[in-house]
């Protein structure tokens, strides 16, 4: 394990940030253009961190990505995509649930260090920029890989992989720091104990619904002076009104606790949506949150629903009744400044 500790890590420009699966056609297609319109809508908006991977449509929202940002200046903003999955040429595609699109390209399972650089040099072809700022590893996670999680993890964590490969990326300066991009926690503990990652993209684990890092994982982030970006604030847009929770329809459970909140946010004038928002910059190590948007109409959204001041009465009562642990953090009254 590398020993250093590095307590100046980077960190992305903006706290809020716009997430690339809709620019990938996450559930529904979308245009190059409205794609690059959603980009501009959120540069208009004030924010300055985007993130993408070559799994969203194979390659599709990089090189959309890229097609909106390369006129701007490179310095003004912070890029992030992923590796774990190469993509080779294939004429047929490789459309893959919940992407409904796909460029001609296949997935290639690979978490070893060449297969690692070898993918953010093909991001950079696609992305057609100069440079990456935050590598995620994609996806190492038992919801994604099944069976073969330990597999693949021994080969990301151990000699000639992923990670060291990032981290001697990082140390050349090409990229500025690397996490894992996943939706479970225990990949990220493993990681934090194992090597030396600067930031973790975890999806729909610290929201209104749940609130699991907070008993080990974000301790130990502090500790070791790591950062968290919060993805699937709304899991899946449930939060924001939709029926699907983690890409998948919602349970009954679930849809009772969404009842309860809504109830609660009804009798505090919240807008639910704004709440959900918001909760996650409520923990010091959570330093974004990304929802996604394939829009200009849900980007000025969720930019608005930042800026809404959130009674502290509401989050009182939510605490006060079990919907939140005790030890949760919860935003402030003014709601945060800084997209």
């Amino acid at each position: 394990m590398n020993q250093r500790y590095r307590p100046q890590r980077y960190q992305p420009i903006t706290r809020l940030g716009l997430g690339g699966t809709g620019l990938g056609d996450m559930y529904h297609a979308t245009t190059d253009a409205a794609g690059e319109a959603t980009v501009d809508a959120a540069w208009d908006a004030g924010i300055r961190y985007f993130d993408t991977a070559p799994h969203y449509g194979t390659g599709l929202s990089e090189l959309r990505f890229g097609q909106a940002l390369r006129r701007r200046a490179r310095h003004e903003y912070t890029l992030s995509t992923k590796v774990g999955r190469l993509l080779v040429p294939d004429v047929a595609g490789d459309i893959a649930s919940p992407f409904v699109s796909s460029l001609p390209f296949r997935r290639v399972l690979d978490y070893t260090a060449d297969g690692a650089r070898r993918s953010v040099e093909d991001s950079l072809q696609r992305l057609a920029i100069g440079s990456i700022d935050i590598v995620y590893v994609h996806d190492l996670s038992i919801d994604a890989l099944g069976n073969e999680f330990e597999h693949y993890f021994r080969i990301a964590a151990g000699p000639g992989g992923a990670f060291e490969g990032l981290v001697k990326l990082r140390e050349e300066g090409l990229i500025k720091g690397w996490g894992l991009g996943v939706n479970t926690i225990e990949p990220c503990l493993r990681a934090l104990r194992q090597s030396d990652p600067d930031i973790f993209l975890l999806a729909g684990r610290y929201t209104l619904m749940e609130q699991t890092p907070l008993e080990e994982l974000f301790p130990l982030c502090a500790e070791r002076g790591a950062h968290v970006v919060q993805g699937g604030p709304f899991n899946s847009g449930f939060l924001a009104g939709g029926s699907n929770y983690d890409y998948g329809p919602a349970s009954p459970v679930q849809h009772e606790h969404r009842d309860r909140l809504r109830k609660v946010a009804a009798r505090h004038g919240v807008d639910l949506a704004a709440a959900a928002l918001q909760f996650g910059l409520g923990h010091p190590v959570v330093v974004a949150t990304i929802p996604g948007a394939s829009s200009p109409e849900h980007l000025r959204r969720n930019a608005s629903l930042l800026s809404v001041e959130i009674p502290e009465q509401f989050w009182q009562e939510l605490l006060a009744g079990g919907l939140l642990p005790p030890d949760a953090p919860v935003p402030p009254r003014t709601a945060p400044q800084d997209t």
